[in-house]
C-alpha cells in the first residue's frame, strides 16, 4: 500500500491554492475590505436590461422567459434566464472557494491553469507561477473591467478542459474523463460561444498532433480509445448546456447574427452571420501584438491623456500655445493610444515580458509534439487578431470557416496565444530544471533572452522613430505633434526598458539555478514574485480605485421625468428620442418598458425596422417639432409600438405623452398582402397602422375587415411569458397587438382553442378574431426551456457525480 505523504502530495497544492487566494483578495482588495463592487459598463447595462425579469423571478419564483423591457420585447435567453444547472454552479463555488462573482473568475483561472500544468507534469512550484501568469494577463483583467464576465469566465475554464483531454491521452483515462466533462460543463455554463469556438480550435489542433504522432508511432488503437472516451465526456458536458445552446441556436437565426431577409437591389441574397465591417470593427494592427511583450508600444490606453500630466511635453506645449481655445481643442488629441483600433482601447493586451521570453525558450527546447501544437496555434491567433489589417487571410476565413462569421471583436482571438505561451514556456523551464547541466539548454536560454531582450533594447534605442500618430492627427500643428511624439516615445522607451529588466532578471535567476547557486525555496519564491509583479504592475494601470463603486444599482437614479411617467400604471412603452444612445443604453429599460435597449444580439427584424423606419421617423419628429408642425398620427412606428411617452431629457417635464399611441391591441379595417420582406418593411413605414396592417401573402388573410368604434379589445392580465386580452366585436375582425412577433415558442388561443399567429407590420403579431366576446391568450412556452432545461438538470447532476466519483477513485488508487 502506497502511503500518502502530506508534505509531498497535499501540501504543495494547499500552498498553491493559498497563494491564488491571497493574490485574488489583494488584487481586488476594495471588494473584500471596502465592500465595493467593480464598476463594469456591460454589467451595469445588463442590470438595466434584466431588472424586469429579475424582479419577476424574485416575486414569483418563476422564470419570465420573455424580456418585455427592451426593444419592445425579445426572448430572455441572452438577457436573464436561470437554468437548472445547480450542480455545475456548485462545482464552480468549490473551485473558487466561494469567492464573490465576478472576481472569482480570477481564482478559477489560477486553479484551472495550475491543474493544466500539473497534467503536463510541470512541478507544483512552477505550475503556480504559470497559473499566475495566465490569470494575470491584462486580457483577463481588462475583460473584467469592461464587464465581459461571461468571456472571462469561459477563458478561465479553458485550461481545465484541455487538462482533462490530456489526462485521457496520457493514460489517466477515467480521471481525464471526469475532468473533461466537468471542465467543459463549467466552461459552457459561462455561455460565451466565441471563446468556446477558440477552445475548439485549440482542441482540434491538439487532436491532430496526437493523431500525427499516433500514426508515426503505430499507436492508432490508443488514439481511438482516447477519442471513444472523450466523446461521451463531451456529450455529458454539452447536456448540461443543452437547454441554453438549443435556445441560442434557435434564437441566432432570428437575431442580427443570422441572415437578413432583406435583399438589396442588384445584390445577391444576404449571407448568414455578421457583416465584415461589423465583425472586424475591433481588430489589431499588424505590429500591435508586440504589446504582448511591451505594453505601451502603442500608448497603452485611450482613457489616459498626456494633458493630465503636468510634466509631459504635450502639457507644456499647450500651456505655451498662447491661444486657450486652440489649446483646449488640441488637448483632446493627447491620448496615450495611437494605434490602429478605430474605437480606441481600454488597455494593451500584455502577456508579460517574462512569459514571452519563456515562450521563445520553450519553443526552442520543449518536446516537439507540444511545439507543433502550440506554436502554430500562436501564429493562427495573431493572424486572426489582425482582422481586416490582414484581409487576404481573414476575409477568406470569415467567408469559409464554419460558424466564424457569427463573432465580432476578432482581437479576442489573442486568447489562444495567451493560453499557449505559459504552457510552452513552463514546459521548457521544467525540462531545463531537470537537465540544467546540458549545454544546449543553457545555449537556448541565452538565445531566447537575446531575442526577446534584444527586441526590447532595440525599442529603447529606436522608440522615437516614425510619426507615432494616427492618420487623423497628421494635419495638427507641427509644434504640437513634436511634443506628442516626445511623450509617446517616452512611453515606448520606458516600457521597453522595463520589459528588458524583467527578462534579464528571470534569465539570471534561471542561469544561477542551473549552476545550483541558489536554494530551491529561494529560487521558486523569486520566480513566482517576478512573474506576478511584472503583470500586476501593468494591470494596475488599467484597474484603479476609480474602477470600483459602492453599488451598481445606485448608478440608475430616476430622473424627475422617470418619476412622473411611472405614475401611469398601465402597460405601455417609453421611447428615448436620443438617436445617439437609445439603441445602446439600458437605463430606460431599468425604469420602463423601452423601445430601445442594450444588447449585442437584437432581433434582426427589429433592427431592420429601426434602421429603415424608426430612426427616420425620429428625425422627422424633431424637424416637425422645431417647425411647430407636430402631427402624431404621422409617426406610425411610434404608435404601433405603443410608445405612449417620448422622452427627450431628465427634467420633470422633459417628455411628451403621445396621444396617437395605439395601445396594447386594436382592430384594423384592412390587411394588405405583400410578397417579400423588402415590401413588408417599406409599406410598414408608409401606412397608418391604426387602419391598415401589412402581412405576407402566405398568411392568407388579406382583405377588408369591419373596424368601428364598437369593437373593443383590451389587455386584462400580464406576465412576461403570458398576455391575456378580452375582445368584443359584431363581426370577424383582424386584431393587431403591439407585441413583437417571434416565430418560436409563442402560442395563441381564443377561448382555449389554439389559433395561428400572423406576423403584421414586419415585427408585430396579429390574430383573426371571430365575432362576439372572447378571451385571447398569448403564452410563451419555448421548447428549449420546457424540454431542454430537464436535460440540463439531469446532465448537471451526472457531471457532479462523475467528478466526485473520479476524485474518490483516484485518491483510493493513489494510496492503494
Amino acid at each position: 500500500m502506497k502511503k500518502l505523504k502530506f508534505s509531498e502530495h497535499v501540501l504543495p497544492h494547499l500552498i498553491a491554492v493559498a497563494v491564488f487566494l491571497i493574490v485574488t483578495v489583494l488584487f481586488f482588495s476594495p471588494v473584500f475590505f471596502d465592500h465595493q463592487v467593480l464598476s463594469q459598463h456591460d454589467i451595469q447595462q445588463n442590470i438595466g436590461s434584466a431588472k424586469d425579469l429579475r424582479d419577476f423571478r424574485d416575486a414569483t419564483g418563476e422564470e419570465g422567459l420573455w424580456a418585455q423591457s427592451m426593444f419592445s420585447g425579445m426572448p430572455a435567453y441572452l438577457v436573464s434566464l436561470q437554468w437548472s444547472n445547480g450542480p455545475v454552479v456548485f462545482l464552480k463555488h468549490v473551485l473558487t472557494v466561494w469567492l464573490p462573482h465576478p472576481v472569482n473568475n480570477l481564482m478559477a483561472a489560477f486553479v484551472c491553469y495550475y491543474i493544466l500544468l500539473l497534467a503536463f507534469r510541470v512541478r507544483p512550484s512552477l505550475a503556480m507561477a504559470g497559473a499566475l501568469a495566465f490569470g494575470l494577463s491584462t486580457f483577463f483583467i481588462i475583460g473584467l473591467e469592461a464587464g465581459h464576465n461571461a468571456r472571462v469566465g469561459a477563458i478561465a475554464f479553458m485550461p481545465l478542459v484541455v487538462a482533462g483531454i490530456h489526462l485521457v491521452f496520457s493514460g489517466q483515462r477515467w480521471l481525464g474523463f471526469a475532468v473533461t466533462s466537468g471542465g467543459l460543463a463549467l466552461h459552457l455554463r459561462e455561455n460565451h460561444l466565441q471563446i468556446t469556438y477558440y477552445l475548439m480550435l485549440i482542441v482540434v489542433v491538439y487532436g491532430l498532433v496526437q493523431l500525427m504522432y499516433a500514426v508515426r508511432e503505430r499507436q492508432i488503437s490508443g488514439f481511438v480509445r482516447s477519442i471513444a472516451l472523450l466523446v461521451p465526456a463531451a456529450l455529458i458536458a454539452v447536456g448540461t448546456f443543452f437547454g441554453p445552446i438549443w435556445a441560442i441556436s434557435e434564437y441566432t437565426t432570428y437575431s442580427i447574427r443570422g441572415k437578413s431577409e432583406l435583399v438589396k437591389p442588384g445584390a445577391p441574397p444576404a449571407a448568414d452571420g455578421l457583416s465584415r465591417d461589423y465583425a472586424f470593427a475591433y481588430n489589431y494592427g499588424i505590429w500591435e501584438p508586440v504589446t504582448l511583450l511591451v505594453p505601451d508600444i502603442y500608448g497603452g490606453t485611450s482613457r489616459e491623456a498626456f494633458v493630465q500630466d503636468t510634466g509631459s511635453a504635450s502639457y507644456k506645449a499647450l500651456m505655451q500655445a498662447g491661444d486657450q481655445q486652440t489649446a483646449n481643442q488640441l488637448a483632446a488629441f493627447t491620448v496615450h493610444y495611437w494605434g490602429p483600433q478605430h474605437g480606441g482601447t481600454l488597455g494593451a493586451y500584455y502577456a508579460g515580458a517574462i512569459i514571452v521570453f519563456l515562450f521563445v525558450f520553450g519553443a526552442l527546447v520543449a518536446d516537439r509534439k507540444w511545439f507543433w501544437w502550440l506554436m502554430p496555434l500562436g501564429l493562427l491567433s495573431l493572424m486572426l487578431s489582425w482582422g481586416d489589417s490582414f484581409p487576404t487571410f481573414n476575409y477568406f476565413i470569415f467567408d469559409h470557416l464554419p460558424g466564424y462569421n457569427k463573432f465580432r471583436s476578432v482581437n479576442f482571438a489573442l486568447v489562444i496565444i495567451l493560453f499557449a505561451m505559459p504552457l510552452l514556456g513552463f514546459l521548457g523551464v521544467e525540462k531545463y530544471l531537470n537537465n540544467a547541466k546540458e549545454k544546449v539548454l543553457r545555449r537556448s536560454l541565452l538565445i531566447a533572452a537575446a531575442c526577446t531582450g534584444g527586441v526590447c533594447l532595440l525599442l529603447v534605442l529606436t522608440g522615437g522613430l516614425g510619426s507615432l500618430s494616427r492618420p487623423e492627427e497628421q494635419e495638427l500643428p507641427g509644434w504640437f505633434l513634436s511634443a506628442l511624439k516626445a511623450d509617446r516615445s517616452s512611453l515606448i522607451r520606458s516600457d521597453a526598458f522595463r520589459s528588458f529588466s524583467f527578462i534579464a532578471g528571470i534569465f539570471l535567476l534561471l542561469y544561477f539555478e542551473g549552476a545550483r547557486r541558489m536554494s530551491s525555496i529561494g529560487f521558486y519564491a523569486v520566480f513566482i514574485f517576478l512573474t506576478g509583479a511584472d503583470l500586476i504592475a501593468v494591470n494596475k494601470r488599467y484597474l484603479t480605485k476609480e474602477n470600483y463603486q459602492r453599488s451598481r444599482v445606485a448608478t440608475f437614479e430616476p430622473t424627475e421625468a422617470d418619476n412622473n411617467i411611472r405614475r401611469d400604471q398601465d402597460y405601455y412603452r417609453v421611447y428615448n428620442l436620443d438617436l445617439n444612445s437609445s439603441w445602446a443604453e439600458a437605463r430606460t429599460s431599468y425604469f420602463h418598458h423601452s423601445l430601445g435597449g442594450y444588447h449585442g444580439a437584437k432581433l434582426r427584424r427589429y433592427q431592420d425596422l429601426y434602421d429603415s423606419c424608426l430612426a427616420p421617423q425620429t428625425r422627422t419628429f424633431f424637424q416637425d417639432a422645431q417647425s411647430g408642425r407636430l402631427d402624431y398620427s404621422k409617426y406610425g412606428i411610434f404608435n404601433m409600438l405603443n410608445a405612449r411617452y417620448l422622452v427627450y431629457g431628465s427634467g420633470a417635464g422633459d417628455f411628451i405623452r403621445n396621444p396617437a399611441a395605439l395601445g396594447n391591441a386594436w382592430f384594423v379595417g384592412q390587411a394588405e398582402a405583400v410578397t417579400d420582406a423588402n415590401a413588408e418593411l417599406k409599406r410598414t413605414g408608409e401606412i397608418n397602422p391604426a387602419v391598415t396592417a401589412i402581412v405576407h401573402q402566405s398568411s392568407g388573410i388579406a382583405g377588408t375587415f369591419q373596424s368601428d368604434s364598437s369593437q373593443v379589445i383590451k389587455l386584462t392580465g400580464r406576465k412576461p411569458y403570458l398576455l391575456q386580452y378580452e375582445s368584443e366585436s359584431g363581426s370577424e375582425g383582424l386584431a393587431v397587438f403591439s407585441e413583437i412577433y417571434y416565430p418560436r415558442g409563442w402560442h395563441a388561443t381564443i377561448d382555449g382553442a389554439e389559433v395561428p399567429i400572423v406576423r403584421a407590420n414586419y415585427v408585430l403579431r396579429a390574430l383573426k378574431v371571430p365575432a362576439g366576446k372572447h378571451v385571447i391568450e398569448f403564452r410563451f412556452e419555448p421548447a428549449p426551456y420546457v424540454i431542454g432545461d430537464k436535460i440540463t438538470m439531469a446532465s448537471s447532476w451526472l457531471v457532479l457525480l462523475l467528478v466526485v466519483g473520479a476524485m474518490g477513485w483516484n485518491i483510493r488508487k493513489e494510496v492503494a
